[in-house]
């Protein structure tokens, strides 16, 4: 197709989910906030770079080009997942490459739960969120009782974010707010029901069942639902009941999903502080590089949540091997390698190690990526022990302690990392 093709056909400006065909076989399915803006990028000069070349030659051999309207960008998410479910085409499938995908997952109540996931009634349904090597482990050694399975999603953080918007209109449990140490808070702040009693059980049954209502793309069926029983409540003179319900039938034909409008696949949605993000913890990624004589040059992230190592977030990354001991471009690679994982939680304060030029580089290369966060450096005196930090006074204040075992950890990590590859290349060598 070309642009004059295009031009004719006369997309609008609305969220939706777009096909690219030939003859009838679909080659790629996607979602937009505005079709015909999201179409249009396809016939730009840079698409090789932005996109690659797959989509390219996927271009090149389409020969129509079909869309469906939605009502908001989040019900366009929703679609484009059920869609490629459906027809998995090969460009989907290619453009993915080897990552995996991303699911939301609804488990099964019954007598199997974890006990702070229990009640009288047994366990409670959960709604998570998980990657698909994970799901199929976890399925195999039957970790998990799956309920019903939505996806495959194409980004992680855009699925967070589109879960905080359905959770705020029907409250669910995830691994948050299961566990015994913060369940009440979220029961607080309105994002975990009430379980309490028998009929509040059932309420959240019911809400699980329109949860997969919505995440089936029926919304007009649940709409109805809705409609029923706000009519059932005032029947019965429960008007409470019914205005919470008219609440919610509002917030589903009103869906606020500012969060996703950024309808850019290259886009890497690192997010300011929220009520959400607050409850998560302070997260604090640091980044090391370890080799020896530029020789198996390693990299890794480390991440402290409220002041403690989260060793579970820990990362590591085998670096180019022609960058040897170059730290400005190891710990460029380390931030691009970083940045093509957003379903990895978005940190709040990010730590390298080095003086003011690793700083600026680190800054610079976020800002290339498009990606907005605060960033701190610790610069070592000649034992390799903190002198300073760079960055903003306020943060280093408030965080100094965290931001010191970040780096302290990133180093321990990278060191223990670097010498297990020498031990597994040179069994017979010592390490250093």
């Amino acid at each position: 197709m070309t642009i004059e093709d295009f031009e004719k056909l006369n997309i609008p400006d609305a969220p939706g989910v777009y096909f690219w065909k030939e003859g009838r076989t679909i080659l790629y399915i996607g979602k937009a906030t505005s079709l015909c803006d999201r179409v249009r990028s396809y016939f730009s000069a840079d698409l090789i770079s932005t996109r690659g070349p797959r989509m390219v030659d996927m271009v090149f051999r389409a020969d129509s080009i079909e869309w469906m309207e939605t009502d908001s960008v989040l019900e366009a998410m929703i679609a484009e997942a059920n869609l490629i479910k459906k027809h998995w085409p090969d460009y989907n499938v290619k453009e993915k490459d080897d990552r995996s995908w991303n699911y939301v997952i609804i488990t099964r109540g019954g007598r199997h739960g974890r006990r702070s996931e229990r009640g009288p009634s047994g366990e409670f349904p959960r709604v998570l969120t998980i990657r698909g090597r994970t799901l199929e482990v976890e399925k195999q050694k039957k970790l998990l009782k799956v309920r019903r399975t939505f996806g495959p999603f194409t980004s992680g953080s855009a699925l967070r974010e589109a879960l905080k918007i359905i959770r705020r209109t029907f409250p669910f449990i995830d691994r948050h707010s299961s566990s015994k140490y913060t369940s009440t808070f979220y029961r607080q702040i309105g994002l975990a029901p009430d379980t309490a009693t028998a009929e509040a059980r059932a309420a959240y049954e019911k809400n699980i069942d329109h949860i997969i209502l919505f995440f089936e793309g029926k919304k007009k069926k649940l709409i109805r639902e809705l409609d029923r029983e706000m009519d059932a409540c005032a029947k019965k003179l429960e008007f409470e009941k019914a205005a919470l319900i008219k609440g919610k039938i509002f917030a589903l034909e009103h869906i606020q999903d500012v969060a996703l409008i950024k309808d850019d696949v290259q886009a890497f949605d690192w997010r300011p502080e929220t009520a959400d993000r607050e409850a998560e913890g302070f997260r604090i990624e640091a980044y090391d590089v370890a080799h020896m004589s530029g020789k198996e040059t390693v990299g890794v992230m480390t991440v402290v949540i409220d002041g403690e190592p989260d060793k579970n977030e820990y990362r590591r990354f085998k670096l180019d091997s022609r960058t040897g001991n170059n730290d400005t471009a190891n710990l460029r690679e380390i931030i691009e390698r970083r940045a093509k994982h957003p379903e990895w939680r978005s940190p709040n304060l990010i730590v390298i190690d080095g003086g003011q030029s690793q700083l600026n580089l680190a800054e610079k290369t976020f800002r290339a990526l498009g990606i907005s966060v605060p960033l701190v450096s610790v610069i070592k005196d000649d034992r390799h022990k903190p002198a300073d930090i760079l960055g903003d006074p306020a943060l280093i204040s408030r965080h100094k302690k965290a931001v010191l075992l970040a780096n302290s950890e990133a180093h321990r990590f990278a060191i223990s990392y670097h010498r297990k590859l020498r031990r597994i290349r040179n069994p017979r060598r010592g390490t250093f």
